[in-house]
């Protein structure tokens, strides 16, 4: 489907103030930045910046489902990079996962400091959102994976488990005495294999 003008235009308005977050968080914590801070990094009035999201929490959450996107798609390239080798597809899936996670200046905001009630709620109580989209992106790689052969039922009911699982370690980064991304795909690599027809 090709997009309208009038979409192009919206999409990149969007990213680009969310592209101004992450600039701005790079430099300083959430509970600093200001929806005028963003407008200025974007080159917008403030109004447009409240028209795009209606709130700040609008805005972490439109930065949230960007990112889920990224990183679910990442672990979707690695099941398409890697076939007949589900347990280095899921490594290194994780892994990168896990790197982007790591790196990502709205996670290491949350994770610093003091407490911040809106980050923590929109991956967890209110993470309803990112984890459907997380999973439908999880979910299409795996039932259009020819070597995978999985139907669509199993499909998404591992993509769920494994969306779970993975956004689990946002708010709780994994250990660095283990190498997680191995351990997990020394778990979830069974059920898949389970699942395969």
């Amino acid at each position: 489907m090709t997009e309208t003008y009038a979409q192009a235009s919206r999409s990149l308005l969007r990213n680009s103030l969310l592209d101004g977050l992450r600039g701005l968080l790079v430099e300083k914590d959430w509970s600093q930045v200001r929806m005028s801070d963003v407008a200025a990094a974007a080159g917008v009035s403030r109004q447009t910046v409240y028209n795009e999201f209606g709130t700040r929490y609008g805005l972490a959450q439109a930065y949230a489902q960007r990112l889920t996107v990224q990183l679910a798609s990442i672990v979707s390239d690695a099941l398409a990079d890697h076939p007949d080798d589900l347990e280095g597809a899921l490594h290194d899936g994780f892994g990168e996962f896990f790197a982007g996670v790591a790196t990502d200046p709205m996670i290491a905001s949350l994770l610093a400091g003091e407490a911040k009630p809106d980050l923590l709620k929109i991956v967890t109580t209110d993470a309803g959102p990112l984890i459907t989209t997380a999973s439908e992106i999880l979910r299409q790689a795996m039932a259009d994976s020819a070597w995978l052969s999985m139907g669509d039922d199993d499909a998404l009911r591992i993509s769920r488990a494994l969306t779970r699982m993975a956004m689990s370690y946002v708010t709780m980064p994994p250990e660095g005495d283990r190498d997680v991304a191995a351990d997990l795909a020394s778990i979830i690599g069974p059920a898949i294999e389970a699942a395969r027809t």
